[in-house]
């Protein structure tokens, strides 16, 4: 006998609507932190007073419940889906898009997305996601909702490197992307570094290095870490592009195994607003004969 845990596509559904508004209105503790922790070494006076205004400002929508910032993203959705666990009553990619429709129509955040790219034409609800689906161990699923707005996402880069261009070749990238977004991308920024992989696998590496903001397990890299944002801070671009000392709050990288031939690299830009919430459901237990193989319901 198995048991697995069955997740009804309609939990699904409220969870992520209340996660997009959560996600809009409510910065996370560890960027507000983050932010007090700049404004309190900040000696350039119009920096420090951009800082005081950012502050305000998370704390003000968190009283009220109005979005932090007016761009509320594009949803962004990561489920980590257990490898015991069964949704019933529909698929998951609709259950989420529901609740980004549902989230976005009645928490009254602004719709940005566009059916077609180029042709353009809103879709009226802020739906598709982008949804990211992780096989996990165990039996629940955990949902991690990530607006992205396009201020700091349109500052976002991808290179091929090659290996000859080497750790060197790495950090002029990361800084030279970071220069060129200027104030666009409403600084201080945070930052997400992918090193590895192929195309598409190292600008994920940097979107959940973005989002999930935790530091290198490597000491390695860790280091490279440190090192990199002190070097973007050196810049001087400053809170809002008005100089100082804070020009990045944190800047996390994350790695993978590549071609002999390849050294990609990407980095994934995130303004002050950048922000997640996230819940783990548990479902309902239910047996599974493996002679049978058919679930008791």
């Amino acid at each position: 006998m198995h048991t697995l845990s069955l997740i009804d596509a309609c939990d699904i559904t409220r969870a992520v609507k209340e996660l997009c508004i959560e996600a809009c209105t409510r910065l996370p503790g560890q960027v507000v932190s983050l932010l007090e922790n700049a404004r309190q070494k900040e000696t350039f006076a119009p920096a420090r007073e951009t800082l005081e205004l950012i502050s305000k400002n998370a704390s003000i929508a968190r009283q009220t419940g109005v979005p932090i910032c007016q761009d509320t993203g594009m949803a962004v959705v990561f489920a980590y889906v257990g490898q015991d666990v069964h949704i019933t009553g529909g698929l998951l990619y609709d259950a989420v898009n529901e609740g980004v429709r549902q989230g976005y129509i009645d928490g009254y955040l602004r719709k940005s997305v566009v059916g077609d790219p180029v042709r353009r034409g809103n879709t009226g609800d802020n739906t598709p996601a982008i949804l990211h689906i992780r096989n996990v161990p165990g039996n629940t699923l955990r949902l991690v909702v990530s607006p992205k707005g396009f201020g700091s996402e349109n500052m976002s880069r991808v290179a091929m490197l090659t290996p000859a261009q080497g750790l060197e070749g790495v950090k002029e990238f990361v800084i030279d992307t970071v220069r060129k977004a200027g104030s666009n991308p409403c600084p201080p920024m945070m930052l997400g570094v992918g090193i590895g992989g192929d195309f598409e696998q190292v600008a994920m590496l940097a979107k959940e290095a973005l989002v999930f903001s935790q530091p290198h397990a490597d000491p390695y890299y860790r280091a490279l870490e440190e090192e990199l944002l002190a070097a973007v801070n050196a810049l001087g671009i400053g809170p809002q592009g008005f100089g100082g000392l804070t020009t990045a709050l944190s800047l996390h990288i994350r790695t993978a195994p590549t071609h002999i031939a390849g050294l990609p690299v990407a980095v994934n830009v995130g303004c002050h607003v950048t922000r997640h919430a996230e819940r783990i459901l548990e479902g309902l237990p239910c047996t599974l004969n493996r002679k049978e193989d058919a679930p008791c319901l």
